[in-house]
């Protein structure tokens, strides 16, 4: 029954890269999600080629078929700061080159914020800015724009990603990642079918259902429409759990990872609470 359901977590890569695997297939993943180095840092040592060849050999065995990175969070292609500008964008392709390494093909990053200098400036900086990057790297991994919740300057609405995307040249390598708390936090009503339904005919008239490659599958501890972003355990925040079962069974996106990114404990024994209750919803 949960053969074809690619549902996961974000997990640890404490010890090195390879020992995620172990931990995601011990809570019954079959998707994953990591950083390739510290979220809070712009750079990190090289990844060596034992490192590699250990996550590769693990990654050819394991039941976890779907594995994504997420970039760190110092990242903000889109800042009106020189400097932090210039340095989010030598990141991110150390990023995606640590991907490419590892055979990982989607890198997850927040779109940016524009801190004060317009939203079209921001847009514009970082369409122009995912150009550089994707001009020094070739077209093994794609980046996926995160949906986001609104909070301050922070860039990353249905119409911003479209934008943003629009106007990049390189397009072929960029796609996006839906997270359920941030869209419900930045005032996508999905707490009834009715507003579930409109949130993905909104998805794809904005920007298309075919750019869609990752879910982030998280609930909400802020209110409906907050513009503020806090995750919570599935079931114990503000979106109804008749949604997720929704999100489980929708036939158009079956084929969609969907990865929990709640908090846990090192055990992850609440990751192993929601994907046995996430697996459970799906219809035979």
């Amino acid at each position: 029954m949960t053969k074809n359901i690619f549902i996961g977590a974000h997990v640890s890569i404490a010890g090195g890269a390879h020992n995620a695997f172990t931990r995601a297939e011990s809570v019954g993943c079959t998707a994953m999600q990591i950083f390739t180095k510290s979220s809070r840092s712009w750079f990190d040592k090289k990844i060596t080629e034992e490192e590699i060849e250990l996550f590769k050999k693990a990654a050819k065995k394991s039941p976890v078929v779907a594995v994504n990175a997420h970039a760190g969070y110092l990242i903000n292609i889109g800042s009106s700061k020189p400097d932090v500008e210039k340095k989010s964008v030598s990141s991110l392709i150390d990023e995606i080159h640590r991907c490419k390494l590892l055979g990982i093909k989607y890198l997850v990053i927040h779109p940016g914020a524009h801190l004060g200098a317009g939203e079209e400036q921001g847009m514009e900086k970082i369409s122009k800015n995912l150009d550089a990057v994707l001009d020094r790297c070739t077209g093994d991994v794609t980046i996926l724009l995160e949906t986001m919740a609104g909070q301050g300057t922070t860039l990353g609405s249905f119409e911003h990603i479209n934008k943003i995307k629009e106007l990049c040249n390189n397009k072929k390598n960029i796609a996006v990642c839906l997270d359920t708390c941030h869209v419900f936090a930045a005032g996508h009503d999905i707490s009834t079918e009715q507003g579930y339904k409109k949130l993905w005919t909104d998805f794809d008239n904005i920007i298309g259902l075919k750019h869609l490659k990752l879910i982030h599958c998280n609930d909400c501890s802020t209110k409906f429409n907050s513009h503020h972003d806090v995750h919570a355990a599935i079931g114990e925040g503000n979106i109804p759990l008749k949604i997720f079962e929704l999100l489980m069974n929708d036939k158009r996106l079956e084929d969609i990872p969907k990865i929990l990114e709640t908090p846990t404990d090192v055990n992850m024994e609440l990751y192993a609470k929601e994907i046995k209750l996430l697996k459970a919803m799906v219809n035979n």
